[in-house]
């Protein structure tokens, strides 16, 4: 079959900087991202080196402000750079969506002496970070953890097990949700915890379906101590924090669902118009120009969807809802459009020399990941008729 080198995306973007931000990210991914990504995500091999060249180039802090090393970019740049390095390897897009969640309590509820202190070696030193919210008992009832944070002087101590932790175990930091008071939301507090610290430690990566290139591990703190200065916010503000940081990741996790879903398509557009079937390509019948034609608006209504929640954050606007839409349509349509991939290239879709499976494999987490799409659902229904019965 002949080569069908994809057409990059046609973005509009709002400055002459971000199209060169563009266009950088897009040689990195060329060059450094995609050539390797199949035979490291099948060896399970993490490429912390290049999250250093990500770093040294700007982009793991995009989004905060630059007197802190950050890129003072719009989250309409920042999700589509995400986008572009989803689209070369999902393990790459989803750990700077993670790395920026984890910087999102400190950047916006750190004191300025802290924030001076902390994230310049966040956004733009090398560091690598990761968010501690989900427990073995309390994933989608966030609200019931039950790791302790306890008082000592002016040390926290803190004790319990976080799970489901993107980049656990080598994370240089972790943005860590406790329980300082009471039960319930009003009693949790969050706290910035340096990876290396004493009492800190991570179980063996999980064995996962996709993914296995980024490690998602159980982080345990035993008796973690840590000054009252790593301390985020007020004392009992750590639920809101949380719920401020996930609305913005959920964004993330929409625009590396769309990143996924253009790979999948490109890849079976190309061998679509390749592959001679009856003597002519496929591509010439009308059942399967339909699902390409389908893959393709699809993938187009949920980029405008994420796009259009950006810009709302941007202005400053409330966009919870639209986070929650942009979450739950973007991931879905991945889900759809990889499977549909692996349909279009019949049984080389199943083969490993093709990446589709692997596009298939991976998309199915990101349904799961920053809220199930259940979760999504009942964020966007309470906006619609306020909060449930009890």
């Amino acid at each position: 079959m002949p080569d069908r080198a994809p057409q990059p995306v046609d973005r509009q973007l709002p400055t002459d900087e971000a199209r060169d931000l563009i266009s950088l990210v897009r040689e990195i991914a060329q060059r450094e991202i995609a050539p390797h990504a199949a035979e490291e995500e099948d060896a399970g091999h993490f490429p912390r080196e290049l999250f250093t060249l990500l770093s040294e180039s700007g982009l793991l802090g995009l989004p905060y402000d630059s007197e802190y090393g950050g890129g003072d970019q719009p989250y309409e740049v920042y999700l589509q750079v995400l986008e572009e390095l989803a689209a070369a390897r999902l393990t790459v897009g989803l750990g700077v969506s993670v790395h920026s969640l984890s910087c999102h309590a400190l950047a916006q509820y750190g004191t300025k002496e802290r924030q001076a202190e902390y994230l310049p070696a966040m956004l733009g030193g090398g560091l690598l970070g990761a968010y501690g919210l989900s427990e073995p008992s309390s994933g989608s009832d966030a609200a019931s953890l039950r790791t302790k944070a306890v008082r000592e002087g002016e040390d926290w101590v803190l004790h319990g097990t976080k799970a489901w932790i993107t980049h656990g175990g080598i994370a240089d930091f972790y943005t860590v949700m406790a329980r300082s008071g009471g039960e319930g939301a009003r009693g949790i507090t969050a706290f910035l915890v340096p990876g290396d610290a004493e009492g800190l430690s991570a179980a063996a990566p999980e064995k996962k379906m996709g993914m296995k290139g980024s490690p998602t591990a159980q982080v345990h703190l035993d008796g973690v101590r840590i000054c009252d200065d790593r301390r985020i916010g007020d004392e009992g503000q750590g639920f809101a924090i949380a719920l401020s940081a996930l609305d913005s990741g959920r964004l993330g996790i929409a625009a590396c669902a769309i990143g996924l879903a253009q790979a999948a398509l490109d890849e079976a557009v190309a061998y679509a118009t390749g592959r001679q079937q009856f003597g002519r390509p496929v591509a010439d019948f009308q059942g399967l120009r339909f699902m390409l034609a389908d893959m393709a608006t699809q993938i187009e209504a949920g980029r405008a969807l994420y796009l259009a929640a950006a810009r709302l954050r941007d202005a400053g606007r409330p966009f919870s809802q639209q986070a929650a839409m942009a979450k739950l349509h973007c991931t879905d349509t991945a889900m759809k459009v990889t499977t549909d991939a692996v349909q279009i290239l019949g049984g080389y879709g199943y083969t490993a020399d093709f990446p589709v499976e692997r596009y298939m494999r991976e998309a199915k987490v990101l349904q799961i990941v920053e809220g199930t799409n259940q979760i999504q659902r009942m964020v966007i229904a309470r906006h619609l008729a306020g909060p449930e019965s009890r």
